[in-house]
């Protein structure tokens, strides 16, 4: 593993200092590029709710890192490459997601699964590298990256629309995948409209199935339907909708991370249907008969491998698939995480690198 020696405090980044998780800008040392690395200058950054939660250490028992420098969706331009580096060149567009390394040699990993390493993976941000360092993410400059845990993006997707692809699209493509939902005429029930939930709903009606959009409000149901492309959107609340769906659905995909009672969807499920977690409420309650009665399955998932990742990405180019998204500057990024936290995004924000960086 390459020394930071010589090339200090060489990258700029946004950092929280404290729980108080107020981003400022930062300057710190990126590692030079080892045999088996990618380095590449950052053009944009997708803003992920794990931003929040480790800049303001919401999980507590001093799990953040400080100076935490967020940002796990990230994508750019390769400007220098290792030795050993076959699947880049200079020039070429790439990207980065929320994981930097992993042991290379367990199962999982050599299933391409590396996001279920038994060693333990390495985060993109706020976790532990191979070389003792804490990684920081991509709300900055340049990133250096071993090539295994990169991914070409095509040129016919804007980088800024590929960022959210890499933490938020493949939650839930993944899943899908695992749980084949991609059966065309299959039914599909997509719970929380964020920026998962607005990817379920892309992915789902590529791969042909009926969509059905749980909310708790009115709120998002025209653009659901007419934007999104929803077949179906229901008011959880509403009780004779809810009735009148009952064991209508395939599959259900549950994005929303608040707490919320999964016994009010199952009953809408088909026998043997499936009902994915992919948010995360802080408890699940669940009747044992609502799984038994109809021999349902209740499953979890948590991004994906990089097998996943790479055929998420060839999916997307030839389909078309971008996430909604709304471009901010750097030094907007406190705001945007408030209306994060409040909901206040359609759907993904992303972080416009390149241009306000340079301005620090």
């Amino acid at each position: 593993m390459s020394s930071v020696e010589g090339c200090k405090e060489n990258c700029i980044g946004w950092a929280a200092q404290d729980p108080s998780g107020v981003l400022s800008p930062y300057r710190f040392s990126r590692r030079a590029p080892g045999v088996d690395d990618v380095s590449f200058k950052i053009t944009h950054c997708g803003v992920c709710y794990a931003d929040v939660i480790w800049t303001r250490n919401k999980h507590g028992d001093g799990d953040s890192r400080y100076p935490v420098v967020p940002g796990h969706e990230i994508v750019g331009i390769v400007k220098e490459v290792g030795s050993n580096v076959t699947r880049f060149k200079v020039g070429d567009h790439i990207g980065v997601g929320t994981y930097v390394n992993s042991c290379q040699e367990c199962e999982y990993c050599n299933e391409k699964l590396e996001v279920h390493c038994a060693k333990g993976l390495v985060l993109t941000f706020n976790g532990i590298d191979v070389d003792g360092t804490i990684t920081k993410g991509g709300y900055s400059k340049h990133i250096v990256v071993h090539q295994r845990y990169c991914f070409k993006i095509p040129d016919n997707i804007p980088l800024a629309s590929a960022a959210p692809l890499l933490c938020a699209g493949l939650t839930v493509y993944s899943p899908m995948i695992r749980h084949h939902m991609n059966q065309a005429g299959k039914s599909l029930g997509v719970i929380g409209l964020g920026g998962l939930g607005h990817m379920a709903i892309k992915f789902g009606k590529a791969f042909g199935l009926n969509v059905t959009v749980f909310s708790t409000s009115t709120s998002k149901k025209d653009e659901a339907l007419a934007i999104l492309g929803a077949d179906k959107f229901i008011v959880s609340s509403d009780k004779d909708q809810m009735e009148a769906s009952s064991k209508t659905l395939d599959f259900i995909i549950d994005t929303a991370s608040g707490d919320h009672p999964i016994d009010l969807y199952m009953p809408l499920l088909k026998t043997a249907g499936v009902f994915v977690i992919v948010g995360s409420p802080s408890e699940i309650k669940i009747q044992p008969a609502n799984l038994i009665l109809g021999m349902k399955i209740i499953a979890g998932s948590l991004t994906g491998g990089t097998k996943d990742t790479e055929e998420m990405i060839d999916f997307c180019a030839r389909e078309g698939i971008y996430p909604m998204i709304e471009i901010i500057p750097i030094q907007y990024v406190n705001e945007a995480l408030e209306r994060l936290i409040n909901k206040d995004v359609k759907y993904r924000f992303v972080i416009d690198i390149e241009n306000s960086l340079a301005l620090e």
